[in-house]
Order: C-alpha cells, then structure tokens, then sequence
C-alpha cells in the first residue's frame, strides 16, 4: 500500500540521512521507479524530502539524520499524515506505524497529525462511472476539517442553490468522487465536492462530537444509501462477453451470477426507481433481456415508444416548424 511505503520511506531517510531511488528500491522491495515516484510524492507534498544531484548525491532528509522527525514544521508533518491516513483506515501494520510516528512528533504537533490521518476516508467501490478530476473545494475543506473551523459554504443542486453553515468532520474519496461529512443544524449531511461552490473559513470552531469516527460513519451511510439504490432490482440476461462490461459499467448497481448455459449470464442491476433501472438498460438495446420485474419491462417500452416518437420523421418535422 503507497502510505504505507512512503512511511517507511521517510523513516528509512532518517536513519541513512540521504539515501538513492535503488537503496530504498532494495530496502522496501519496489522497483526503482517506484521508489523514485514516492520519494517525488514526499517532495511534492511538502516534507523536507530533496534530490541533490552529481557524485554522492541521492535524496536527503534536510536536517540529517534525526530519530524523532522533530525538524519537521507543523505543515509538513499534517501535509505527511493527509498522505497515509487514507490507507491506515485499512492496513493494521500502518496504523501500528503512525501511532508511533505520532508519539515520535513534538507535542505541539501531536493533535494536528492525528487529525490530518483521520481526515479522508478512500472507499475504492465505485458508484457510476467516477471524474479523475479533483474538485477545487478539496484543499480549503481538508484545511478546514484539520484545522476544526466551521465553514459556511454554497451548495448547488440540479435547480437550486443554498448557503449552509456547516462543521466539517472528514472527506471521503469514492473512486476520484469526493464527499464532505458536515454537521449542521439539521444533524448529519453529505455533500458532494463537484456542488460545492464558495467557501468561507469562519472564525470560529466547529462542533464534533467526541466519539466520531469517520470510517465508521461512512459505512453507515454506505450501508443507507445502498438500501436506497436498491430499492428496485432488475434481473436480466446479458452475452457472457458483455457482462464485464456491465457490470463496470453499473458499479455496485449490478452482480452478475453462473452462466446460464446459452452463452448468457444472469445478472441483477438495482436502482432507487423503476424509471432510473429502465434508463440505465435502455441503452444496450437487444443485447440484454430483461426478464422482470414487469414494470421495469413496462418502462422499457414506454422509454422506446417515446423515443421513436420524438425521432421519427413526423417528430423532427414538427420540430422543424417551430423555427
């Protein structure tokens, strides 16, 4: 696991004091370029981690060689643990790893580093297809939920758009999707990073309870939100070939179980309404039969009536004397 590796890589610099990209290679058991591209991630996100060049050279830990990483300024040390908590939330051997890095940090950095590894949730199973693109509200609201300020922020949905006061409690990462598990006056609420416009840092603390746990909150609100998702369940045949597709396609949405013997496999793909399961078969045509429920049949043919209507010869030459 990364976190895990640039961990030990920054532990491995402070005992050499400056080592190569093959050293670490050799000592974690990485290829080279691996082992280059952590060191560069290290750099990158502000540790003290810098390439000198020529005979002897390598990379260096500035300061030297130090056993209590006491040279590390307080952003550096929160810019380190925002890179590994993510993964400690799944890897016992890395969590064992950051609580003594934590005892190993000056006190006063101490809160701010245990914060920073209890920020972000990663949750790699994806719902729909996921925007490699990190959203803009990423870095004020990881600051934010470190540093414990409230926010007041605008929040934009399909029609509408609303100025809430928030108290930030952690980030999660759902295959590149971003939410904001926020408090508000309302009780818990979930937001979306790609809807999230302005952000203002108030000057004040936020609310959180004490006992919150962020990885535990998000399997609450997974376990929920699949409930939800998968209030309608469409069992259809799909060509084994295509399944794969499917079934990337679909995320969570869709299991695929044993071929049924014809070529095909029998597959489920769930969504909150009848309409929303008929929308996402829709577009495979006659490479899938659904076999039930028949309102999701019913809504099949009512999607392909209307389509053909509204593309039909006599549907674009109404269109075309409205101009």
């Amino acid at each position: 696991m990364r976190a895990d590796r640039l961990v030990a890589t920054l532990l491995f610099l402070q005992a050499r004091g400056r080592v190569t990209a093959a050293e670490v290679a050799a000592e974690l058991e990485v290829s080279v370029a691996t082992a280059r591209r952590d060191l560069e991630a290290l750099s990158t996100a502000g540790i003290p981690v810098y390439p000198q060049a020529g005979r002897g050279g390598g990379w260096s830990l500035i300061g030297g060689a130090r056993t209590d990483l006491s040279g590390l300024t307080a952003g550096e040390t929160r810019a380190l643990f925002l890179l590994a908590g993510p993964a400690a939330q799944a890897a016992p051997e890395l969590k064992s790893a950051l609580r003594k890095l934590v005892r190993a940090l000056p006190q006063t950095f101490r809160e701010d580093a245990a914060a920073a590894a209890a920020a972000v949730v990663v949750d790699p199973a994806r719902w729909g297809r996921p925007d490699p693109t990190p959203p803009a509200a990423l870095a004020p609201l990881r600051q934010a939920v470190v540093e414990g300020k409230r926010l007041r922020i605008e929040y934009r949905r399909p029609g509408e758009s609303s100025v809430r006061l928030v108290d930030p409690w952690g980030l999660v990462e759902k295959e590149t999707v971003w939410y904001l598990i926020a408090g508000t006056d309302r009780g818990r609420r979930t937001f979306r990073l790609d809807r999230i416009g302005a952000i203002t840092v108030l000057d004040e603390p936020a609310h959180r309870p004490a006992d919150f746990d962020l990885q535990a909150e998000w399997s609450r609100i997974v376990t929920r939100m699949e409930e939800r998702r998968a209030a309608i369940a469409a069992t259809v045949l799909v060509p084994a070939a295509l399944a794969p597709i499917l079934a990337d396609q679909q995320g969570r949405n869709c299991t695929l179980y044993e071929p049924t013997g014809d070529g095909r496999v029998r597959a489920t793909v769930t969504a909150d309404t009848v309409k929303m399961v008929a929308r996402q078969l829709a577009g495979w045509g006659a490479d899938i039969e659904v076999v039930g429920p028949p309102q999701v049949r019913a809504e099949l043919v009512a999607l392909g009536t209307e389509l053909v209507r509204g593309n039909s010869d006599g549907g674009a030459g109404r269109g075309d004397g409205g101009r």
